[in-house]
């Protein structure tokens, strides 16, 4: 996600501002979902949320660890970003660490996403953390790889092994700027992916390395960053996508999604994860027929290559942050959107 909350929702409205067709969706998939399919959240904000004295309540009004809700909502994995050395603490290793050790007891699978940045990194933003900064390319590689085998042993150390590890967060154009600008330098930014993959296998030969762009509708944009990739030499496991559409657009959006989607497993043969997805919480029936419908054709994927959908931040509510794209309501229950996930 992005660290401009208001409107980033409107991707691509004006383009379909038209499409106001009938928002109900099918109650549940065409077919099961996979044994193993994710259905996820990211939390990162919840033990912020939890020291500025924001509670969580089930949908009966009763007060509960906010895992324990997300859990009867169906989620079983959880996502939880990594910011290098953030200046408020938040996101920093140690809270990874903290917030996964929580996530793992409550029986959750484990996406770690790692930004390469002191603050949130996204397509119009990919700063370089300021220990970095003065770095060349062959500095910049050492540093991801340094940084990613000490966040992956700190989870080791806990016992925890992610199940997933995100090399970067939507990398539209590169990451690490302006060195790993893959507009400007497409070799370096695969090398800074690859030194990412090599650093996580390192630790986890199990672990899947992702790389994630937003704007999951976009196939000429995931055509330029995987072709480029794979041009020249970077290994990746996923392929992770942003989806963040609105009550008007998202039939179109979901249909472009599965197209490009459905491109990736035939051009690339790699696994394909909604890593990021969100609606405007006032728009939270349509959200619910959203959700039910990606996940539908996401788990739809050949060779069961639809590996799951991660909701952003569904428990930040009351504008936490400026954000509006949550899914709990006023009163810090979840809204209807989050019995999409229900679904088996």
């Amino acid at each position: 996600m992005k660290k401009l909350f208001i409107g980033i929702s409107i991707i691509s409205t004006a383009l379909f501002a038209g499409c106001t067709k009938d928002i109900t969706a099918p109650d549940f998939p065409d077919a099961p979902l996979a044994a193993n399919y994710a259905k996820g959240a990211d939390v990162s904000w919840v033990s912020q949320m939890e020291a500025g004295g924001i509670k969580f309540y089930n949908n009966a009004g009763t007060q509960q660890d906010l895992f324990q809700i997300l859990k009867n909502k169906g989620i079983n994995s959880i996502r939880l970003r990594a910011w290098v050395n953030p200046a408020d603490g938040w996101c920093n290793t140690a809270d990874v660490v903290a917030k996964a050790q929580r996530a793992k007891n409550a029986g959750f699978r484990i996406l770690l996403d790692l930004h390469y940045s002191d603050i949130w990194a996204d397509p119009g933003h990919q700063a370089k953390p300021a220990a970095w900064v003065g770095q060349d390319i062959t500095a910049l590689k050492v540093s991801v790889s340094t940084y990613t085998v000490s966040i992956m042993n700190a989870l080791k150390d806990k016992g925890i092994t992610p199940e997933w590890v995100q090399v970067g967060n939507e990398t539209n154009n590169g990451m690490l700027w302006e060195e790993g600008k893959a507009s400007v330098n497409m070799k370096n930014y695969a090398d800074l992916v690859q030194a990412g993959y090599a650093a996580v296998k390192s630790v986890s030969s199990t672990s899947k390395v992702m790389v994630h762009v937003s704007n999951g509708y976009d196939n000429g944009l995931f055509r330029f960053i995987f072709d480029g990739l794979k041009a020249n030499g970077a290994n990746w496991d996923v392929i992770g996508m942003s989806l963040y559409p609105t009550a008007a657009n998202w039939q179109t959006l979901n249909t472009q999604c599965l197209t490009n989607m459905n491109d990736m497993v035939t051009r690339y043969g790699k696994e394909v994860m909604l890593a990021e997805v969100g609606m405007p919480v006032a728009e939270a029936t349509a959200a619910k027929a959203f959700l039910t419908d990606i996940i539908t054709k996401n788990n739809s994927l050949a060779g069961g290559k639809g590996l799951g959908v991660f909701y952003w931040e569904p428990q930040a509510y009351n504008g936490w942050q400026g954000y509006q794209l949550g899914a709990f309501d006023a009163t810090g229950k979840p809204t209807i959107a989050m019995d999409a996930f229900l679904i088996k």
